[in-house]
Order: structure tokens, then C-alpha cells, then sequence
């Protein structure tokens, strides 16, 4: 960052300015900024004089309210911030950093906890889905064993037939004629 004439003169400027908003007078001129000690690393200190009263200088009080109601301003000016141009004396404007009004690892307990919680949740619903279904499965088995044990034929019930022994229907099988004839 150069530190020239021009970059001087915006300065004065600017004090000029938060002087003239701050008393409500149109007094202060840019002749009044004083700028004394100026150093390569632009340190330097500055004294504000009254146009009115000639060699008097305005009460450092009036100079730090003036900058710091007008503070914003001058750092846009110069493209800063509160942290990089700093007033000796006058205090920063910038607002203290914003607390969680929640700790920050107690919201991280937080989403853990109910990832935790609805993994469970899970964890039993579909275990009793399974469950259901299963039982619901053995059921089926079940009646369809018991359809097969009892079937209708023409609305009379029939035994039921087993596969694994067979079954020899009586009504086509004649003791006399075991063999058919050719």
C-alpha cells in the first residue's frame, strides 16, 4: 500500500468530513487536518484545528466521536477495515463476535444422537416387518396344506391324497381282472 500526497489528502479529507458531520458546522476545511510523524509503514499521528480561533485545536474528545461516528466511512474510503486501519485511543467499532446461544458441540450431540435414535427406530420397524411377514408366509403353508388335505369335487369333500404312498382308486381296479386284456 503506497502512502503518497493524494492518499494524504483523501485522509484529511475524510476527517474533514467526519469533523464537519459530527459539530454541524461547516467550520472544519481540510487546511485544519494535521498530519505529523508520517512513517513508511503510514503511522503518524494528527491534530484537528479550529478555522474559528486560529491555532486552537479541537478537543481530542470531539476528534475520537467524530471518527468514530463516522468510522465506517473512512474505512470504505481507504478500502479497511477496523482491523487493518486503527485509531489509537478511539476504540473499534466492530461488533463483538455473536455467540450460539446453544453451545456448538451440544447441536453436534444433537444430530448424532438422533441419527442414533432413528437407526434404532429402523432397526425395530423392520425387524417387525420381517417378523409379519414371516409369520404370515407359515400361515399360508399352513392353509394351503390344509387345502390340499381337504379338497371338494362337485361339492363333496374327498380324502386327501397321499402323494408319497399313492392311492388306488377302487372303482377301476377288479379283483378278477388285474391285468387289462389285449
Amino acid at each position: 500500500y503506497t502512502w503518497d500526497a493524494n492518499e494524504e489528502y483523501l485522509f484529511k479529507a475524510m476527517v474533514a468530513f467526519a469533523m464537519r458531520r459530527y459539530s454541524s458546522k461547516s467550520t472544519t476545511q481540510i487546511s485544519n487536518v494535521l498530519l505529523c510523524n508520517v512513517t513508511d509503514r503510514v503511522s503518524f499521528w494528527f491534530v484537528v484545528t479550529d478555522s474559528s480561533k486560529n491555532v486552537t485545536t479541537v478537543p481530542g474528545s470531539e476528534v475520537e466521536a467524530a471518527i468514530r461516528m463516522n468510522r465506517n466511512r473512512i474505512n470504505n474510503a481507504f478500502l479497511l477495515s477496523d482491523k487493518t486501519l486503527q485509531f489509537l485511543k478511539i476504540t473499534s467499532t466492530l461488533s463483538p463476535p455473536v455467540e450460539p446461544s446453544t453451545p456448538v458441540w451440544l447441536i453436534v450431540f444433537g444430530v448424532v444422537l438422533c441419527l442414533i435414535v432413528a437407526g434404532i427406530v429402523f432397526l425395530v420397524v423392520s425387524g417387525i416387518q420381517k417378523h409379519k411377514k414371516k409369520n404370515k408366509e407359515s400361515s399360508e403353508r399352513e392353509n394351503l396344506e390344509e387345502k390340499v388335505e381337504v379338497t371338494l369335487e362337485n361339492g363333496i369333500p374327498c380324502e386327501a391324497l397321499d402323494l408319497k404312498a399313492g392311492h388306488i382308486n377302487g372303482v377301476f381296479a377288479a379283483d378278477d381282472e388285474r391285468f387289462t386284456s389285449l
